[in-house]
């Protein structure tokens, strides 16, 4: 579904990522994990292709992404929640879910995929026709995933889903991340809440200044001395 080959980037004459490789297949859930300033940001943008890589090369479904315009990729299948949500604030839940639809392509109904959502986030059914900028954190982090879900897509990539969320709510929030994985879509997780996410994942990836220090099953960083000395 996704694959980084030896992929370094710079900001300006400052490289950020540095020969970072991973590939996360069919149905998976891969963390890449790291602490503040490790280029999980980073890696995200060049995904989303935001930045473009100065060496390496990044493949989705097969695609060389170095041709390819960021607003083109929902189209290919691939759904994304950035940090911060990124609502259109001052539009109504609806219309900010309905965006999220036309970008991936708009196929099918519109009101039966809503609806599969609102049965997913039972919480946004009543503020629906709320200005998005007057959600909850909670609610806002729903919604955005709402709006990266809507179109149905192969692959969700999503960058520090947790941030600002109270334990509670990263527990919920989590939860809905493992059912749509059951249900099909293969996710890339970016994330500094390391043990919650090893908690749904099936393998990771630590990055430490723009280098992957150590990979494995989730099960294997849990365990791992050095990742704990590291970041747990």
């Amino acid at each position: 579904m996704l694959k980084f080959e030896n992929v370094d980037t710079n900001y300006g004459v400052v490289a950020m990522l540095r020969e970072v490789s991973f590939e996360v297949g069919a149905g998976e859930v891969l963390c890449v994990l790291g602490p503040n300033g490790a280029g999980k940001t980073t890696t995200f943008r060049a995904l989303s292709g935001l930045i473009r890589p100065v060496k390496g090369r990044i493949e989705i479904m097969g695609l060389d992404l170095a041709g390819t315009r960021t607003e083109a990729l929902s189209g290919l299948g691939v759904g994304f929640v950035p940090e911060g949500r990124r609502l259109f604030a001052d539009i109504s839940v609806r219309d900010n879910i309905w965006l999220g639809f036309e970008a991936q392509g708009g196929k099918g109904s519109f009101e039966d995929r809503l609806e599969e959502m609102l049965q997913l986030f039972p919480r946004v059914r009543d503020r629906i026709r709320q200005r998005a900028g007057t959600l909850s954190g909670g609610e806002q982090a729903m919604v955005a995933l709402a709006r990266a879900l809507i179109g149905g897509p192969k692959l969700v990539v999503m960058d520090e889903p947790s941030l600002g969320l109270s334990p509670k709510l990263i527990d919920e929030y989590f939860d809905t991340v493992a059912e749509i994985n059951k249900r099909g879509t293969t996710v890339l997780l970016i994330e500094q809440n390391a043990e919650t996410a090893l908690s749904i994942a099936d393998r990771g990836i630590m990055l430490v200044k723009g280098k992957v220090v150590a990979t494995g099953t989730a099960a294997e960083l849990l365990d791992s001395d050095e990742v704990r000395h590291l970041y747990l």
